[in-house]
């Protein structure tokens, strides 16, 4: 069989980790880049990883979607304040039919991808990663990496259009999984610690578990993610909101065993002292990913009759640092 190509759509601590760790293993890799398009052109990719060092400078980099190929996988490492150029990004690498692996941070982010591709052919996945891009082609993977990665599906899963064509959704749910079982192959041969699941609200609402608390009290707290655990108070908080977000979970129908409340923590106490990505982005001025990260989960929440305050309470004050923070 021959290799799978891939685009990869925001190369940044994410994608362009990912998308380096493919490359080496001699996947055909595209990769999209804006600002730092001259930099690697010139000085190639460069990743200072736990999993060993890559350099790249024979790369496949295109400026614009346009000069993109036909991809059978493209995988989105933007952040989700930049969803809205998904419209101009992904048309061309998913041209020929090519499936879409959504790697954001937050809930439901997989509609936007959706309605431009089609539902059958979006999946949506957690990254359990500790990585920054440290410079223009640099990026810095400290700790964790996996990848956990499901189908969308969403409460229409089953679209008029693949009805229209006389597929059944038995049919199409068995074409998901043995794509999603390639793309999980795929990563794990380059060295990628990859699981596929067919619950990806599961995979999402515990990854949630880590974001909203992590992310938000980095942020209003101006701590790291050490200076959170090793302080009792800020530590004690941290563990009454993955407790609210863990019952918000329940109440929008997702069973979490409650042994993983104590495993997000354990976890995080283990962790290389790290500036979670709403931080930096918080210190770069650039958005924050509130909506995606907290505001979803709340509005899913509060639909299923459960109000998640604490978690409203770090919304609303990462909002009113957001607009104030330019």
């Amino acid at each position: 069989m021959n290799k799978q190509r891939y685009a990869i759509i925001g190369a940044g601590a994410l994608g362009g980790l990912y998308g380096a760790m493919l490359a080496r293993q001699g996947f055909e890799v595209h990769f999209l880049l804006h600002s730092d398009f001259d930099h690697v052109r010139e000085h190639g990719l460069r990743v200072d990883s736990i999993w060993g060092d890559i350099h790249l400078r024979d790369l496949h980099i295109h400026a614009s979607p346009e000069t993109m190929p036909p991809c059978d996988v493209s995988l989105i490492g933007l952040k989700t304040t930049q969803s809205h150029m998904l419209a101009e990004l992904l048309p061309a690498p998913t041209r020929d039919g090519g499936v879409v692996l959504v790697l954001q941070n937050g809930l439901n982010v997989e509609a936007d991808p959706a309605a431009i591709v089609g539902e059958q052919r979006v999946f949506g996945g957690c990254c359990f990663l500790c990585s920054n891009k440290v410079g223009p082609g640099h990026i810095r993977h400290i700790d964790f990496g996996k990848i956990v990665f499901g189908p969308y599906r969403p409460s229409s899963q089953f679209s008029a259009a693949a009805a229209q064509a006389g597929s059944t959704a038995a049919d199409i749910d068995a074409k998901v999984v043995l794509i999603g079982n390639q793309i999980c192959e795929d990563l794990n041969s380059a060295g990628v610690p990859t699981e596929f699941s067919e619950d990806l609200a599961l995979v999402r609402w515990r990854k949630l578990m880590w974001n909203i608390p992590f992310n938000s009290l980095s942020v209003i707290l101006n701590a790291s993610t050490k200076q959170i655990m090793d302080d009792p108070n800020a530590s004690a908080l941290a563990e009454a909101i993955i407790r609210e977000v863990h019952a918000g979970a329940a109440a929008c129908g997702v069973e979490i065993p409650e042994a993983f409340i104590e495993k997000t923590l354990e976890n995080t106490r283990k962790m290389v002292p790290y500036d979670s990505s709403m931080r930096l982005d918080f210190l770069n001025k650039r958005a924050m990913e509130a909506e995606a990260i907290l505001g979803n989960p709340l509005r899913a929440a509060k639909a299923s009759g459960y109000e998640m305050s604490r978690v409203e309470t770090l919304y609303q004050q990462l909002r009113y640092i957001d607009q104030t923070n330019s």
